[in-house]
């Protein structure tokens, strides 16, 4: 199976088991790119494909990148992966297996994912652009900060709010991002 195919039945499985979700695709983390980031209402999920044609010559990094910016994390493989590729993966790493049998394509969980003990939602608050970043002031009843750094804005936001209560408007901001206003140079992604 090539990656485009286990895309498509990839999204399908995600809508139909875990409601409302928003899928962010080729987002920059680290020294990585993750394939997709599954934004849920309290969670972040990361998602690395490896279809039947992919190696795991990067892994050994997408992997270290993956667990400090998301929550949780599965590789998505195809069929070729199906008996090794636990062993490529931390145990609280989930595994999804995409396979076509008789024309018809299916997703399986092989293992469920459990929470990365290495995430830090500083690096998740860097996902947000700076009108995201002021949202979250206000929300919280903080100063605007106007004329200082994106990073210094980013350091009062995580000391002055729990982190429970950011997690969640970290992926209330992520669901309600307009990519339009970013196409039309109204914001920069970093």
């Amino acid at each position: 199976m090539y990656d485009i195919d286990i895309r498509e039945a990839l999204f399908d499985y995600l809508d139909d088991n875990y409601g409302k979700n928003r899928i962010l695709e080729e987002k920059v983390m680290g020294r990585s790119r993750a394939d997709l980031i599954m934004v849920l209402p309290e969670q972040l999920i990361g998602l690395e494909i490896k279809s039947d044609a992919d190696t795991y010559e990067r892994l050994k990094r997408q992997v270290r990148d993956y667990d400090r910016f998301c929550d949780c994390n599965y590789i998505v493989v195809g069929r070729s992966h199906e008996k090794h590729v636990a062993s490529h993966v931390p145990e609280w790493w989930g595994i999804f297996q995409v396979y076509m049998e008789q024309g018809q394509v299916f997703v399986e969980q092989m293992r469920e994912a459990k929470p990365s003990p290495k995430c830090q939602i500083s690096l998740q608050l860097r996902w947000l652009w700076r009108p995201e970043l002021n949202h979250i002031l206000a929300r919280n009843h903080l100063p605007k900060y106007r004329h200082k750094s994106k990073a210094f804005v980013q350091g009062k936001i995580l000391e002055k709010v729990s982190p429970e209560l950011l997690k969640g408007q970290i992926c209330d901001e992520l669901f309600e991002r307009d990519y339009t206003l970013w196409q039309d140079g109204f914001y920069e992604e970093s």
